[in-house]
């Protein structure tokens, strides 16, 4: 993951380095990584009004080879292959995306001197080595072990330069009283916990809109128990890995979320479903004249 890494430690360092101010740039960068997967978002919201409208298709299929599942399958399959469809086109995508992000932000955030700060080596290894026998701790093993150092600043000064002590000294790993190297603990109850309590409200509420949504324009859909258990199981799902990781991943998550609300409320208004299904309709309607034209002209000629 070091790849990763190494281009979001850059990309952060310059948002960083612009702002001033550690949080902010995490926003800033969870924004640009949300505008960039907007496409995607454009391409899956089309994919699923398609795929609304194919229902009413599947639904005849169904009807005709009813007990023969093999059968609806087979001409479902046709259905999809001759109208050139991808029920699951774009569908995870916008997920599958943000894996690499996060993974790399983890990278980023335990290593603020490495990434951030462009520490040398040389210098980050003088640091976690003092900071080591200090704590009496295996900084191999320990990924906090850069996040601690800021604890204990003051007891490693005179293991590197004045100049590289004061480039960390001035680094503010605070966003609104939240110190964002520190991990939330179940056990121990502080200002910490409302970033995971953000990080599931924020999930719950994208989730739940767009359940809604859903039920709206594709009410067998919302039937699905699999709509039921992404809109309480995903909230929860980033819950727990709020409590797992430093509080930047928790801001990271609750400004995703908050973008990704954003995000469907504007593809809503401007992609909405039942105009965009309309569309289609009309498209069809072109393209089966124009195929029928086409077809008496041939029959003309051949005659």
């Amino acid at each position: 993951m070091s790849y990763f890494y190494g281009i979001f430690g850059f990309v952060l360092r310059q948002i960083f380095f612009a702002v001033n101010n550690y949080g902010l740039a995490l926003i800033i960068f969870t924004f640009l990584t949300r505008l960039l997967m907007f496409p995607a978002s454009i391409g899956q919201q089309k994919n699923t009004a398609k795929t609304q409208r194919m229902q009413t298709k599947i639904k005849k299929i169904q009807q005709q080879y009813a007990g023969d599942q093999r059968k609806i399958q087979e001409e479902t399959q046709a259905l999809y292959s001759r109208e050139g469809h991808n029920p699951l086109n774009a569908g995870c995508l916008p997920m599958v995306v943000q894996l690499p992000i996060i993974y790399g932000l983890i990278g980023v955030i335990y290593r603020p001197l490495t990434y951030v700060l462009q520490i040398s080596e040389t210098h980050v290894t003088a640091l976690t080595d003092a900071l080591g026998k200090l704590m009496e701790l295996s900084t191999r093993n320990a990924r906090t072990v850069q996040l601690l150092v800021f604890d204990h600043l003051d007891e490693l000064a005179g293991s590197v330069p004045a100049d590289v002590y004061e480039k960390i000294a001035g680094f503010n790993f605070t966003f609104m009283g939240f110190e964002l190297g520190k991990v939330p603990s179940y056990r121990e109850f502080n200002v910490l916990w409302l970033i995971p309590i953000l990080s599931f409200l924020s999930s719950f509420a994208s989730s739940l809109f767009m359940y809604f949504k859903q039920k709206q324009t594709n009410p067998e859909m919302a039937k699905n128990p699999t709509m039921g258990c992404m809109t309480f199981g995903m909230p929860l799902f980033s819950l727990f890995l709020a409590f797992q990781f430093p509080a930047g991943i928790g801001m990271y998550w609750i400004a995703s979320n908050l973008f990704a609300f954003l995000q469907t409320v504007i593809l809503n208004f401007t992609y909405n479903p039942k105009k965009m299904i309309a569309r289609i309709l009309v498209e069809e309607t072109i393209q089966r004249r124009s195929k029928e034209e086409n077809l008496k002209r041939i029959s003309k000629i051949k005659s």
